[in-house]
């Protein structure tokens, strides 16, 4: 992670400095502080090249001035539009687009004169969030194809309250890395055991991580997890990663657990039921619902939330070959309930259903988020902006709608409904796991809540949020993380404490 520092405002002597400024902002202003100094020092070249460029201090608005003077390599102008409300994900967007524009610099000064402290720590949290890079199969680029950007100072009068506010910020983004290099890694570094293995490693923040492998979960009757297993060499794996931290309350009932539970598919083929060539290699992030409650695992656990929760993946493989499931085959569930196979690319829905009923008869939940890259339908009715999310439960929804809105995370809320129910009814079993190309993204939830036996729930069907094909401010391109901030301030806003 970026190498992220505070410090009083001062002009720096060498280097790049960042200038975050307000729309509007006049020389003498709070966020025109150093402007005005770098100004001085340069002979107003700062101020020219700005008022060239017609800078307006704009949200989202950035020029960058080379070889200004006064020993500065460039200045960067980011605008922050206006300050009057302005929203903590607008100031990480602005730490964002600095960090992009300092890649070729060692180090930097960013300006947060206007700020508050807390608001200073939320544009470290941009810097840090842009400067992630998956790089570690790299072994021929060249040194000036490579970002420079390891340190990055931010300047606040602030000082103890934006060091105590980025404590718990640096422990998200440290989530939200950790999601991003699980759903970076190839499916042939990265099965359901390798996958396991890592998530052992979060022990080390406090955490209580049980592994269970194909004896165990046969033993408990987990035949719809095991049958999408049954075609790959790689071993199926469920992980149960636990984080009690609300401490017990002198004469205060304890609360139940949170549990966000993840659909891990290391790599999809389709299995028996293919899927086309083209884009397939796509499919290692197949398993980006499990990377996110992992990610949220390690952030709670990182910033010490105050909360009990559990975070529990099901990670298999889904491949073709003599021992694989086929169309047609029916499968009994964890649950008791019986499940015609008729598409076997269908599967995600099908680990999640003996995860989610595991889930809810061993912990009894207040409530279980389940994330899963589950349908392409999905993608066709939000793109790529939105999450689409079910749930059987008003207060819940509207919680996780609001904190979608806070963190930029979108997410929007689809129906369910007894007529997209009765399109999962087989002829045989209790139900078919598709229900054919109409509302396949509703029936697929429809599917996943005949396992929630009426626990308060919210399936995300996060297939088109997880990868991004271009940068965003805040997301290079590739794997984003999506779910992590959003859930980490679901439950910093309504659950601790």
């Amino acid at each position: 992670m970026l190498d992220i520092a505070f410090a009083k405002p001062a002009l720096p002597k060498s280097g790049a400095l960042v200038l975050l400024l307000e729309e509007g902002a006049a020389a003498g202003s709070p966020t025109a502080a150093l402007l005005d100094a770098a100004d001085a020092a340069t002979d107003g070249a700062v101020s020219r090249a700005l008022a060239a460029a017609e800078f307006k201090g704009r949200r989202d608005q950035t020029v960058t001035v080379l070889a200004p003077g006064a020993g500065l390599s460039r200045v960067v102008a980011v605008g922050l539009g206006k300050l009057d409300g302005i929203a903590a994900r607008h100031l990480e967007d602005a730490g964002g687009h600095a960090a992009a524009a300092l890649a070729r610099e060692a180090a930097a000064a960013v300006s947060t004169a206007g700020l508050t402290g807390a608001q200073a720590a939320h544009v470290a949290m941009g810097l840090a969030l842009r400067s992630y890079r998956f790089d570690r199969y790299r072994t021929a680029e060249k040194p000036q194809d490579k970002p420079k950007l390891g340190k990055a100072t931010v300047l606040t009068a602030e000082l103890p309250k934006a060091r105590d506010a980025w404590g718990g910020l640096k422990a998200v983004a440290e989530g939200v890395f950790l999601s991003r290099d699980l759903v970076s890694e190839p499916a042939n570094v990265l099965n359901p055991a390798e996958m396991a293995e890592r998530c052992r490693k979060l022990q080390s923040l406090g955490l209580k991580v049980e592994v269970f492998g194909p004896k165990e979960m046969t033993k408990l009757g987990f035949g719809a997890l095991m049958g999408v297993a049954m075609g790959s060499a790689n071993e199926p794996r469920m992980v149960v990663m636990t984080w009690n931290g609300a401490g017990a309350a002198k004469g205060r009932t304890k609360a139940k657990p949170l549990a966000f539970v993840g659909k891990g598919v290391t790599f999809d083929t389709g299995g028996i039921s293919i899927k086309p060539a083209g884009g397939m290699e796509d499919m290692k992030w197949d398993m980006g619902g499990a990377g996110t409650v992992v990610g949220l695992m390690a952030a709670l656990a990182g910033r010490k939330a105050k909360v009990d929760a559990i975070g529990l993946v099901g990670l298999v493989e889904n491949m073709p070959s003599g021992s694989a499931q086929r169309p047609g085959d029916v499968v009994k569930t964890y649950s008791g309930q019986t499940v015609e196979v008729i598409n076997t690319d269908a599967e995600g829905r099908l680990v999640l259903a003996d995860v989610l009923w595991y889930c809810q008869q061993k912990y009894d939940p207040r409530f279980m988020i389940d994330l899963a890259t589950l349908t392409g339908a999905m993608i066709v009715a939000l793109g790529h902006e939105y999450a689409g999310f079910f749930s059987n439960d008003d207060g819940l929804a509207q919680q996780l709608h609001d904190a979608g809105t806070v963190t930029g995370e979108a997410v929007w809320r689809m129906p369910l409904g007894e007529a997209y129910d009765r399109q999962i009814k087989s002829d045989i079993a209790d139900m078919k796991n598709i229900g054919g190309r109409p509302g396949g993204a509703i029936t697929a939830a429809q599917f996943i809540q005949r396992f929630v036996n009426a626990k308060p729930w919210v399936h995300m069907d996060v297939a088109g949020t997880v990868w991004r094909s271009k940068d965003a401010p805040t997301i290079p391109k590739g794997a984003t993380a999506f779910g992590v901030r959003l859930l980490d301030r679901l439950v910093a806003e309504h659950y601790e404490g």
